[in-house]
């Protein structure tokens, strides 16, 4: 059986991809993976992109598979690409889901404005309920699924605060953009027509600077893809498997 891994952003557990991996088990195995401090996963140990990785390749080999599909959402799509960097030869293939190759802009401008939504309210005394009752009418795009919306809000509602800020410190020290040209693997781009957090257009240049990658544009998508539209997801997961797999 195929086995895929699921890698969620720092919004949301491996419950993000509920809806999908509903669409596709039985046919194929999927493990959902969580980062340190989300779910059922301890927050101990560095929080680096060679620490995740490595420990993503120690929870593998526990569950006996030398290769598998790595599928990264947000942050969890830059763990994907960090390890396409370092562990290639257990890829058969690389997933991509409204992620970028490195976090903000040259000038500085979008991490000061990410991290000041991000951080701003939680310094301030909010918690992340506060965090959450405000999130998808930033993070969703005009043709959410109907449920969308409160998912969205339950699963950020429910990272635990020292998680969520020990990701977002993760978050800002990724830079792959100059590695994209040497991944070989083949690699699938999800991206949501209407996603503010990673825009369109730096997930197109992402996918023309990859030598293997074709891209799937979801219209009316924000960055909430899983959750948005699960159906079609999970469509472009299963089309790019068998594809790959030929």
């Amino acid at each position: 059986m195929t086995p895929i891994c699921f890698i969620s952003g720092i919004g949301a557990d491996a419950r993000l991809f509920e809806l999908v991996t509903a669409r596709l088990e039985p046919a194929y195995e999927c493990i959902g993976w969580d980062l340190p401090g989300y779910g059922k996963t301890p927050l101990r140990g560095p929080y680096g992109f060679a620490d995740l990785v490595r420990r993503l390749a120690d929870d593998l080999d526990a569950l006996g598979h030398d290769r598998a599909f790595v599928l990264g959402h947000s942050l969890g799509g830059m763990v994907a690409l960090e390890f396409a960097c370092t562990y290639s030869e257990r890829l058969e293939g690389l997933i991509l889901s409204g992620t970028t190759p490195a976090f903000g802009s040259r000038d500085g401008a979008f991490e000061a404005s990410f991290l000041a939504s991000r951080l701003g309210p939680l310094d301030s005394g909010a918690g992340m309920a506060d965090l959450a009752r405000a999130a998808p009418a930033e993070l969703l795009g005009s043709r959410a699924g109907p449920d969308a919306a409160r998912r969205t809000e339950i699963l950020l509602a429910e990272v635990p605060e020292a998680a969520f800020r020990q990701a977002i410190a993760c978050l800002v020290t990724f830079d792959r953009r100059e590695a994209l040209q040497e991944i070989a693997t083949p690699t699938l781009l999800i991206a949501g027509e209407e996603d503010r957090n990673a825009p369109l257009r730096t997930m197109e240049r992402m996918a023309a600077s990859l030598p293997r990658a074709a891209i799937e544009v979801l219209r009316g998508v924000g960055n909430m893809a899983p959750l948005e539209a699960p159906e079609a997801f999970a469509q472009a997961v299963r089309y790019f498997i068998e594809e790959t797999r030929r």
